[in-house]
């Protein structure tokens, strides 16, 4: 095979920009939903702003608050993205995309929340990560628990006690390698 030519090897490095863009915002979702400071704070360039609702400032000062209330009164956070729009203009980057928020809160009513996040990220020594960020809320929902969360919550069915869900390094899903249940043994 020969040398690859200039606009193949410029498609290439755009389809890489755009893996490493979309891995910083997966990041962001499970540092959120694991509570995982250091995974979190890896999406955000020193400098940059989050504008994030009630939370308006550094990533340290986004992260204290939002760790700081989250783990005050949610048991579960799960950050869903979707749709995903993003212009490549050199070292710049400029994104929107939807998201969608369900905290299970530690008592009832719980939140669904759908909006977009709005990003400015920068590659600077070849890194992608958020130079400024807005949080567009679009609408919020209160859910009801199902009946059978008591169950879940109990953590145990009939084919065993249920993983342990943990929002910290401690989850099944930073097990190396991951190790499933024993199944019960049959008759």
């Amino acid at each position: 095979m020969g040398p690859m030519n200039a606009d193949m090897e410029a498609r290439l490095q755009e389809l890489i920009d755009r893996q490493d863009i979309w891995s910083v915002l997966l990041r962001y979702a499970r540092g959120l939903d694991r509570w995982d400071r250091e995974l979190l704070r890896s999406c955000y360039w020193d400098d940059a702003i989050d504008d994030h609702y009630a939370y308006i400032g550094s990533p340290d000062f986004f992260i204290d608050a939002t760790f700081g209330h989250s783990q005050a009164t949610t048991a579960v956070e799960h950050h869903g993205l979707s749709n995903h729009h993003c212009d490549i203009d050199g070292d710049d980057a400029y994104a929107e995309t939807h998201y969608t928020y369900i905290g299970a809160n530690t008592e009832p009513p719980h939140l669904l929340s759908i909006g977009r996040y709005i990003d400015h990220f920068q590659r600077r020594d070849g890194v992608w990560k958020f130079a400024n960020r807005v949080t567009i809320i679009e609408k919020n929902y209160t859910l009801t628990e199902h009946p059978a969360d008591a169950a879940i919550r109990a953590g145990d069915t009939s084919c065993g006690p249920l993983q342990p869900n943990s929002r910290d390094r401690n989850d099944v899903s930073y097990m190396r390698p991951v190790k499933p249940r024993v199944p019960l043994q049959t008759g």
